[in-house]
């Protein structure tokens, strides 16, 4: 029987926790048990039942008084119920009159029903929590702002209440919000009182007159009081000593956090009011008190144009300083050190280079970092000048940028084509100023990054000008590479010059000549220099060397002034031709596909092949075909050179030669003469 207890007690609870429509299945159970268990089931229910018995005797015990209070409560409302009473009478009598005020009437007592029946609701709730009502009603009244600043101070009195609790733990968010509140109500205050400064200066001014009115009588006045506040201050003085002591127990653990707060809004305040004082006090740009400034503004135009004039003349004196200091020379750097201090003025980047181990040298000569330093500088010196104007940071922008394309377009670019002109200025000093050129014209766009961070105005914006000194370093590389060109072809005209050929020589030398192979070493060293160079001005100086080279030797050969040419003196002019054309194979400029730089050289390689060979029979029957072995040979130079090969005089000895042996070949260089005498008229006819 002991052991079926348990089982009693988890069925009484699951009777009081369970649905009244699952109690029959738990019942059923008692007596599904051992026999006679449901016995001892009712006793353990009586049991439990005599115990909530004596909880709900206890509760009513408890709640006694409250009922009590209610019903005197109602007592004293008892009059009123009987006017409410009388009124509700006379409503229902108007209410069958009047269908409309019925309506009315009736919502007007079940209002006054709600608010009698909310009356002794909020009675019986104010009986228990009367006197922590009456602490925290009066906190509130007298000592809001205390609540938070002395908080350790007041809300120890009550913390045994729950409400207390919430209120210590929500007091920081609470005090934060306040701050912010507070925050956002200055603002406004300081925008409000900046929208209205001129007013409020009127009345300052106009207060300060009635004080100094008033400064003799109020003095007086003061003297007066004194006595009296004295005595009052003494009152005072002793009625707030106990409450000052009870203060100073927690007023060293306020005092940071009330001084904090504080301190904030007073710099935020008066940091505003210093600005604000510095708008007002500061004239704007467009005011000048009422007189036309724009002819004033005109004026300073002039004169700030006058003065970047006055810039770039000083800066051209400058660049052409820097252009005659230069050695032109790669830039050594022997160190870590050296390198930084070079990029640290002019901004180069070159990953293969910084792969080299040092020391190394720079592609661009000493000029370059100086030239961007003194641009720069220009550019500080103009906004010197510009920043005084007054105007808008866009403004001074494009007044910055105008005057830098100006020093770049005009200044830099005449200064730099002056210096390609000079006559010192060598081949290798125009491979270098065209290095230079190229660098520089790649750093434009940190110039433009620069002005931008000195005015703050975006690249991205529409208006922003461009720098376009870019065609100033373009046209100064092409000019620099034309007189390359120019420089490389009078060398060659110098080694021509020199050339001293015995044009009546019986027999080659067996060698090429001695200045035609000074003329290629001189090429060729020039043109390892020349690899330097960007893109394909290698190749075209090159080219253009080469085809120079040729012509000038086409000329030789066809001078008026040379009379009378032997077969030797073309085998040694052959022997010539060859070297150019190893020279050409040789690939001195790396670029050139296939034979391409040797066909400079086909015109004479054709020529020289035709008299070498004699096989004017073959360039006679082919003339004027696409596939004509001598093709490149026009008659004219043809029948000039052979010409100067005929038996004029008995010194020629290949004429002789033909003569004495077989007057048929005398007779047929005759007719050929005719022929292409004959081929020459006929194209002159057709032109």
């Amino acid at each position: 029987m002991a052991e079926s207890l348990p089982e009693h007690d988890r069925i009484l609870q699951e009777i009081e926790s369970t649905d009244t429509a699952c109690v029959g299945p738990t019942l059923r159970s008692v007596y599904d048990d051992q026999p006679n268990a449901h016995q001892k089931f009712m006793e353990k229910l009586d049991a439990c039942i005599r115990n909530h018995d004596r909880e709900i005797e206890k509760m009513c015990n408890f709640h006694h008084q409250g009922f009590v209070d209610a019903i005197t409560e109602l007592l004293k409302v008892r009059a009123d119920a009987e006017k409410l009473k009388v009124q509700v009478t006379d409503t229902n009598r108007r209410l069958q009159d009047a269908g409309k005020e019925v309506i009315a009437q009736t919502e007007e007592i079940i209002r006054c029903r709600v608010q009698q029946r909310n009356i002794t609701t909020v009675v019986e709730k104010l009986q228990c929590i009367l006197i922590p009502c009456v602490i925290l009603i009066y906190l509130f009244d007298k000592l809001f702002y205390q609540l938070f600043i002395r908080k350790n101070l007041y809300l120890p009195r009550v913390s045994q209440y729950r409400f207390c609790q919430i209120m210590i733990e929500n007091l920081p968010k609470l005090r934060e919000e306040i701050k912010e509140i507070s925050m956002s109500d200055l603002k406004d205050f300081l925008e409000s009182i900046r929208k209205h400064s001129d007013r409020i200066g009127e009345t300052a001014m106009k207060q300060a007159q009635q004080q100094k009115t008033f400064s003799t009588a109020l003095q007086k006045q003061n003297n007066v009081n004194y006595g009296r506040n004295m005595h009052l201050g003494r009152n005072r003085i002793l009625e707030s000593k106990n409450e000052i002591t009870l203060k100073r127990t927690f007023e060293d653990e306020d005092e940071h956090e009330e001084e904090g707060d504080g301190e904030i809004f007073e710099n935020y305040y008066r940091k505003q009011r210093r600005k604000q004082a510095r708008l007002v006090l500061q004239p704007q740009s467009s005011m000048g008190y009422g007189f036309p400034v724009n002819r004033l503004f005109d004026l300073l135009f002039e004169i700030r144009d006058q003065y970047n004039e006055t810039l770039l003349k000083k800066w051209s004196g400058l660049f052409r300083d820097i252009f005659e200091a230069d050695n032109y020379s790669p830039i050594p750097v022997a160190n870590e050190e050296e390198y930084r201090i070079v990029i640290s003025k002019f901004p180069f980047q070159d990953p293969e280079l910084d792969k080299q181990s040092f020391p190394k040298k720079l592609p661009m000569s000493q000029s370059v970092p100086q030239i961007y330093m003194q641009v720069k500088e220009f550019i500080y010196a103009s906004l010197k000048f510009s920043e005084s104007l007054h105007r808008s940071s866009t403004e001074i922008d494009d007044m910055l940028r105008k005057s830098t394309n100006l020093l770049l377009t005009r200044t830099l670019s005449s200064c730099l084509q002056n210096l390609i002109k000079k006559p010192h200025i060598g081949l290798t000093e125009l491979v270098q100023i065209i290095i230079n050129t190229t660098h520089l014209e790649q750093a434009c766009k940190y110039l433009e990054d620069f002005i931008s961070n000195i005015t703050n105005i975006s690249q991205l914006t529409v208006h922003t000008a461009r720098l376009y000194g870019l065609a100033t370093f373009k046209d100064a590389r092409h000019a620099a590479e034309g007189e390359i060109y120019t420089k490389l072809n009078q060398k060659i005209d110098e080694f021509i010059q020199i050339a001293d050929y015995d044009w009546t020589m019986s027999e080659s030398d067996g060698r090429a000549s001695g200045y035609l192979m000074d003329l290629i070493n001189f090429l060729r060293s020039t043109f390892q220099v020349f690899t330097h160079l960007p893109g394909k001005v290698a190749q075209t100086a090159c080219m253009s060397a080469c085809q120079h080279l040729s012509m000038s030797l086409m000329q030789m050969l066809l001078d008026s002034e040379l009379k009378q040419i032997s077969m030797g003196a073309i085998q040694q002019f052959n022997l010539d031709v060859i070297q150019c054309e190893l020279f050409a194979s040789s690939e001195p400029v790396p670029g050139f596909q296939g034979d391409t730089l040797q066909l400079a050289f086909i015109d004479l390689r054709q020529l020289l092949d035709l008299f070498m060979v004699w096989d004017w029979s073959t360039y006679l029957a082919d003339y004027g075909q696409a596939t004509s072995k001598y093709l490149r040979v026009n008659p004219s130079t043809a029948l000039t050179l052979l010409e100067k090969m005929k038996d004029s005089s008995k010194k020629n000895n290949i004429f002789a030669q033909f003569r004495k042996n077989d007057r048929d070949k005398q007779k047929l260089i005759e007719t050929v003469v005719k022929q292409l005498r004959s081929l020459v008229n006929g194209m002159s006819q057709h032109t």
